[in-house]
């Protein structure tokens, strides 16, 4: 990963208590198709707060997760604390980059990337990923829509902000700060990268439940609106937040949450 995870320094706690778990389901299809109903070893790239690596903790024999943010990784090791982690699940997070872990050669049964490989050069982190994995192992990079569907002005309002962020962040010329590479072109590299012998692509849903503060909270931990000093009017958040107040209000509701998810098996 890049020196653009340093966005989230002092942003961690609040990223942690917006963004979504990975779904049960999602654990279930990745173990299933490589017929390991125990991982000896999960690698989640990219790990954060520890989000999509501690969801594995009754289901792998060991996590490790590889974060480059020091705030990120702080916060994912008080979760461990906090929620009493039993030390059978043997999760730790050590600081590191994507194609640089440090970890053994073949040591991995499954490798993750959640809501993170578009912050990864593609070719020396597909070249990393496969190193580290067993023959037969899989690696699975996914990615969560924004908004989640809630209400339908909300939903065009939260497209309407991202879109018009898009425009000020290359407006005011950082695009070469963001350097994301284009989801669109995730499968194709990774296709084409020569490391893997089967891919795929698939969705899955799920549903969380989440007041307007959190929603206004997940909008606003963004990979856009951590660049910039930009204010509420410029980026929208203050019509956002009308409208999280109507449609959503001060209680939990229903949120739908599609994960476009990316497969390769080395």
């Amino acid at each position: 990963m890049r020196p653009s995870s340093n966005i989230w320094t002092g942003k961690a706690n609040r990223y942690d208590r917006a963004r979504p778990t990975p779904p049960p389901a999602l654990l279930d299809l990745l173990t299933q198709l490589i017929a390991t109903p125990q991982p000896a070893l999960v690698v989640d790239l990219g790990s954060g707060t520890g989000l999509s690596s501690a969801v594995w903790a009754d289901r792998a024999q060991r996590v490790i997760g590889i974060e480059p943010n020091a705030d990120m990784r702080k916060v994912a090791m008080h979760k461990l604390k906090l929620h009493n982690i039993p030390a059978t699940a043997h999760i730790e997070y050590r600081e590191g980059v994507a194609h640089q872990t440090g970890l053994p050669d073949a040591c991995a049964d499954i490798v993750t990337a959640a809501q993170a490989f578009h912050w990864m050069e593609p070719t020396s982190t597909l070249a990393e990923v496969a190193r580290i994995l067993r023959p037969g192992g899989l690696f699975a990079v996914y990615d969560y829509d924004w908004p989640p569907l809630i209400h339908w002005e909300l939903d065009r309002l939260g497209q309407e902000m991202s879109e018009h962020m898009v425009k000020l962040v290359q407006q005011r010329g950082l695009v070469q700060n963001l350097s994301i590479w284009p989801k669109t072109k995730h499968l194709d590299n990774m296709r084409e990268c020569g490391h893997f012998r089967f891919t795929r692509e698939t969705w899955l849903h799920h549903t969380e439940q989440g007041d307007a503060t959190r929603f206004l909270e997940m909008m606003q931990t963004s990979a856009f609106s951590g660049l910039s000093n930009f204010s509420e009017q410029e980026i929208g958040i203050d019509r956002l937040r009308q409208a999280a107040q109507q449609y959503i209000g001060p209680e939990p509701i229903p949120w739908y949450m599609s994960y476009h998810v990316l497969l390769a098996v080395k």
